[in-house]
């Protein structure tokens, strides 16, 4: 009976030392809001991998990032929002009558929920450090075309969206 005992004490502390690890590299959370549909909906629970922009690795065009806004929640602290990245540092960026141009080019952009991006954004190009993220349910999210978000420092990005949970039907790696 002891050594039972002392088998399920190091299983147990396995598990959660194992856990403790995973823990740093990744992070689940919440996504609240419509603004990624239709890739996202409100309430689908997402895995974000902390250490994705590590060592000089910087946000990609089209990754799923999660960042640290300058809009408050209901708490007073910072409200964390999932966006996709559509220019970085470096990439003139504009949005006319709907079109987005990345470096003077039309942007192709088929997961733009409805089709439609609202709103204009003179040529810009995008500071050394930072990012232009834009929800997919272009109508409905607040994003760096708005002056409460603007452009993102990478600094506030606090990782990458790679996997979905929830719900089970969708759950899957995201690309």
């Amino acid at each position: 009976m002891k050594r039972e005992a002392v088998e399920i004490i190091k299983i147990l502390a396995s598990a959660a030392m194992g856990a403790l690890i995973i823990i740093q590299f990744v992070t689940p959370m919440t996504v609240f809001g419509n603004s990624m549909e239709p890739l996202f909906s409100d309430r689908d629970y997402v895995v974000l991998y902390r250490y994705a922009y590590m060592r000089d690795k910087t946000p990609q065009r089209g990754e799923i990032v999660v960042f640290r806004s300058h809009l408050l929640d209901k708490d007073g602290s910072n409200k964390k929002l999932v966006k996709r990245v559509i220019a970085v540092e470096g990439d003139k960026i504009s949005i006319e009558d709907g079109d987005v141009f990345l470096n003077g080019e039309l942007l192709e952009e088929d997961y733009v929920k409805d089709g439609v991006t609202s709103g204009n954004v003179r040529p810009v190009t995008v500071p050394e450090g930072k990012v232009f993220c834009m929800g997919d349910n272009r109508l409905y999210s607040q994003d760096s075309r708005h002056s409460e978000v603007g452009m993102i420092s990478e600094k506030d990005i606090l990782g990458k969206v790679i996997f979905r949970l929830l719900p089970v039907k969708k759950a899957g790696k995201i690309e």
